[in-house]
């Protein structure tokens, strides 16, 4: 009976106490299944100049939106039809409105945006210029790339903020950008500086922008999740709807200069062709290769599809863009594999220690210390795994004690009989 009464006792001392035992009472950790590949279409072999390094993973990063986007490979929700094979390398559907990410390839993986980029000059800028303002080019808004897209903006001419967005998302002009990015901040370099703050705040941890038109410079990098983050802030922004919905726009005559207006239309095949759609961006240089970003509606759903690195040929990037948005609505409405962070909401974590190269994950509570506090914290997480033991063992003290009193009465009575 002693023997019994000093094991219970010593039950609860170590549940009270907590002798040495886990710290996490985590279930079993097993082996996560391997990526499964990205359905791919075979592309004609190209020459493009060699790829730069892009900077090394960040786990942290890769995990945004959802552990199940921190993949190479396709992610898609369990039971989904396969999805349409494309050449590009990385991609991402997701629902405009809920934030939801439908499927991804590859979703956190560094990619090239070209001009696609100018989607986060656009988030950043957009809301900051009077529509109505008129302003002078200069010659330095006219320094880009000899051969690469451009309204054609004169020296000295004069232009309407809203005529540069407009030649900005239906031209892609790498002049209107340039012009844009100085007249929003103060120059083209202090714009790139407010792009990447700006896709910072978005929690588009990836993208670092080196020009303001997307093209090409050093350490220019993005996603297909960031670009997916940017453009749901570009689609939220009522202006630049109707502006991504244009068809054609006129570029005003400079008559001081003696030349004519003229007209543009919009790249973006999507809209002229794809029933539903709300616009996007093209994107193209050599290095890059095809990016693409499209949005459309349908059935009370608003989708956005980004892509990264494609060929255009068998399938031109709209095309491909248009088979993955097809692909997401016929996934039921509760499909998800992750999800876009809101505006902010990285920010309002923890901040990373100084030097870090990302911000840390949401802090989580305190840990209880000892056993007794874990096991205390599973059965408040109604985890019946510790409650029935628990019960149990609780049981077994009780009975324990009880045991011991009645012994305890037992020796009492008997020895007052020895000493009558």
């Amino acid at each position: 009976m002693r023997a019994r009464a000093l094991a219970a006792t010593t039950v609860l001392a170590l549940l009270v106490t907590g002798a040495p035992a886990p710290a996490h009472a985590a279930p079993p950790v097993t082996a996560a299944p391997a990526a499964a590949p990205c359905p791919r279409l075979p592309a004609p072999k190209v020459t493009r100049p060699p790829r730069p390094t892009p900077p090394p993973p960040v786990p942290e990063e890769q995990a945004i939106g959802g552990d199940a986007l921190a993949t190479a490979g396709l992610v898609a929700a369990p039971g989904s039809p396969a999805p349409p094979a494309v050449t590009a390398t990385t991609w991402l559907v997701a629902d405009l409105d809920t934030g939801a990410v439908l499927g991804a390839c590859g979703p956190h993986e560094y990619g090239i945006p070209a001009s696609t980029q100018k989607l986060l000059l656009a988030a950043t800028l957009l809301n900051r210029l009077d529509p109505k303002q008129v302003a002078t080019a200069t010659r330095a808004d006219l320094d880009i790339e000899r051969g690469s897209s451009a309204v054609g903006l004169l020296v000295g001419g004069r232009y309407p903020v809203e005529t540069l967005w407009l030649g900005l998302l239906l031209q892609s002009g790498n002049d209107a950008a340039n012009m844009l990015a100085r007249l929003g901040a103060g120059s083209a370099r202090a714009g790139v500086a407010e792009m990447n703050a700006e896709a910072h705040r978005l929690g588009a941890r990836q993208t670092h922008a080196a020009t303001p038109s997307g093209l090409d410079g050093p350490g220019q990098f993005t996603s297909a999740y960031d670009l997916a983050l940017i453009a749901r802030a570009c689609f939220a922004d009522a202006r630049f709807r109707q502006y991504a919905l244009t068809e054609r726009t006129q570029i005003p005559a400079q008559p001081a200069l003696k030349k004519g207006g003229f007209q543009i239309q919009n790249e973006n095949q999507l809209i002229y062709r794809y029933p539903g759609a709300l616009g996007g961006k093209t994107g193209f240089t050599e290095l890059a290769r095809h990016s693409y970003v499209g949005a459309a509606q349908r059935g009370g759903r608003r989708l956005v599809v980004t892509l990264l690195g494609a060929e255009s040929r068998p399938v031109r990037g709209w095309q491909q863009g248009a088979q993955l948005l097809d692909w997401g609505f016929s996934l039921p409405r509760d499909a998800s594999v992750g999800r876009l962070v809101d505006p902010g909401e990285l920010d309002a974590e923890r901040v990373a220690p100084s030097g870090s190269p990302a911000a840390a994950r949401p802090t989580p509570p305190p840990e209880w210390r000892g056993p007794a506090g874990t096991a205390l914290r599973r059965m408040a997480d109604g985890d019946w795994q510790v409650i029935v033991p628990a019960a149990g063992l609780l049981a077994l003290i009780v009975g324990g004690f009880a045991a011991v009193l009645v012994a305890r009465r037992g020796r009492s009575h008997r020895a007052g009989r020895r000493r009558a």
